[in-house]
């Protein structure tokens, strides 16, 4: 496996302190945490959502948390949000499912990186987290405040237990 991608070229751009692990195949977040030496719940999830026609973000999810979609629909002031297709996701960001990371992603239409918005459970975390870095078994552990720093994320309540 090749540890270069368009997301681990992002990474060392950006300045942010990181340390790329590489693992092989995993089959369940927590296996994917646990190849990486991290808790569940320091993994994070990159989700794409459809906020409307051409119009998408990038959500950071704590592992072991999904997205409240009330909580975010009021936080975006919309009534309705969408999890795009495999294809769109990709398309969308340049990452297939799995791989998915701000880092990297393709711009938005307008030329700006795509908005993130971090659950606020992640920059109040103490320790590290791990982020993918744009390939199966591959993740870049950064400390959480930095990672929200560096990628401009709006910090906002919007995730719930699983």
């Amino acid at each position: 496996m090749t540890t270069e991608t368009a997301a681990t070229r992002a990474l060392a751009a950006s300045g942010i302190d990181h340390t790329i692990t590489e693992h092989g195949p995993v089959r369940s977040l927590e296996e994917a945490a646990a190849a990486r030496g991290v808790e569940p719940s320091q993994l994070l999830k990159t989700m794409v959502v459809r906020r409307g026609e051409g119009d998408f973000l990038l959500v950071l999810v704590p592992g072991d948390r999904q997205i409240s979609w009330p909580k975010l629909r009021a936080l975006l002031g919309v009534s309705r949000l969408s999890m795009p297709d495999k294809d769109v996701a990709l398309e969308v960001t340049g990452y297939e499912r799995g791989t998915i990371t701000p880092f990297g992603a393709r711009p938005a239409p307008s030329g700006d990186p795509l908005p993130v918005i971090a659950d606020s459970l992640i920059a109040e975390r103490p320790g590290l987290v791990s982020i993918g870095a744009g390939a199966h078994g591959l993740g870049a552990t950064v400390d959480p405040a930095d990672l929200v720093a560096t990628l401009g994320a709006e910090v906002a309540d919007v995730t719930e237990p699983q």
